[in-house]
């Protein structure tokens, strides 16, 4: 199915082995509140170095895997079956950098992260600027050799875990004043601190709290630009379409553990003599449950095959829009009649309906919400035409 080559499926069956053995530690970090010992947190970080699912984004002659974005997607599928971030330990560092990095930024940066040895944050949204990343009002002012960065950033995820943060501003003066520039933050550093982290609905793990961070005349230097001066809002919309497919793909993990469970439990779930799997109304949910997962692979799926074959820039940015819409709003319909399924034990935290409940709310917002991706979709339907879009 699905047409998968025999490297595909080998690299999906690694990823599945993984997840599978996070599974029966999910209950333990849920009722920890999401903390994981960090030794136990290194040996899993391990275990995925050793399976090659780390890095797979990279490049394999920068010490990543060179998976292709069908792989990644595969990957990001099986590890998406697994709640509370217990699989975040397959990293996928920033695929973007290496095409636009110097030399010194990728020995510094780029090989380190493939080898597990660096870390990163992205500390782009604000208060006032979430998935409209132009409304952003943190500068970044030309000052002789360095940078002075200002700014508060929001929900900058893992910032607890990372070394280095990219840091997203204006420019205060210049040529390009007005215009976006990303730069490499390392951390800790003088300026840099945290406002607050606060609590979300999901408990994911330790090592990924999502804090308000200040950046107060944060001095870096110029060799710490990312590409160009007026080149950052290009590099974010690159992280977007990356991002997006991959949430795509963990919804569909999520969404085929979610089919699997309520199946299983409606057929052996009796009441008044019958399993519940024989009641109209559970069947109805059920298969659209599966039918819904059916449709949102094939997109994704097609997605990643085009950006494989080298489909046009905004075409891409158009279907991984349509893919993290279809896949986050779908696998947040299958959690709540997943949850409906299992009744009252759909409401306890030991079982994972309860849990995906929470933890997919968010895929409908972060990297853009909804009503943003519907956006980007209906204008690149206008400028192109659906016929190159589907």
């Amino acid at each position: 199915m699905y047409s998968l080559s025999q490297a595909d499926l080998d690299v999906q069956a690694r990823a599945r082995r993984f997840a599978d053995e996070l599974i029966p530690h999910e209950p333990a970090a849920e009722l920890a509140g999401g903390e994981v010992p960090p030794d136990v947190e290194a040996a899993r970080k391990a275990r995925a170095m050793e399976l090659g699912l780390y890095a797979a984004n990279l490049p394999a002659e920068l010490g990543g895997g060179g998976c292709t974005s069908l792989q990644q997607v595969l990957i990001q599928e099986q590890v998406g079956r697994v709640t509370n971030a217990l699989a975040w330990v397959c990293a996928t560092p920033p695929g973007w950098l290496p095409a636009v990095a110097t030399p010194d930024q990728i020995e510094r940066y780029v090989r380190p992260a493939a080898r597990g040895e660096r870390d990163e944050c992205y500390a782009i949204t604000e208060e006032g600027a979430g998935s409209d990343v132009d409304a952003i009002e943190a500068t970044a002012k030309r000052d002789g050799d360095h940078y002075l960065l200002n700014g508060v950033k929001w929900h900058v995820t893992s910032f607890n875990s990372a070394d280095y943060a990219f840091f997203q501003g204006k420019l205060d003066g210049g040529e390009h004043a007005g215009e976006h520039a990303m730069f490499l933050v390392d951390l800790p550093r003088p300026g840099v601190r945290v406002v607050r982290t606060p609590a979300y609905a999901h408990t994911l793990g330790s090592a990924h709290h999502h804090p308000i961070v200040a950046f107060e005349d944060v001095r870096v230097p110029a060799t710490q630009l990312v590409g160009a001066e007026g080149d950052g809002m290009s590099f974010a919309y690159e992280w977007f379409r990356f991002e997006r497919l991959m949430v795509a793909a963990r919804c569909l993990g999520a969404a085929e553990r979610l089919v699997a469970e309520m199946t299983a439990f409606a057929s052996e779930r009796v009441v008044r003599g019958r399993p519940i799997a024989e009641l109209g109304l559970v069947q109805g949910m059920l298969a659209d449950s599966l039918t819904e997962l059916f449709a949102a692979r094939s997109l994704t799926y097609e997605t990643a095959r085009g950006i494989d074959a080298g489909a046009d820039v905004k075409v891409q940015h158009a279907q991984c829009s349509m893919a993290k819409l279809y896949a986050s709003e779908m696998a947040g319909r299958v959690a709540d009649r997943a949850v409906q399924v299992f009744g009252g034990r759909g409401y306890m935290r030991e079982y994972a309906a309860e849990r995906f409940y929470r933890e997919l709310r968010v895929e409908r917002i972060w990297e853009g919400t909804s009503e943003v991706q519907r956006s980007i979709i209906a204008d690149q339907m206008r400028k192109r035409g659906p016929g190159r879009l589907a």
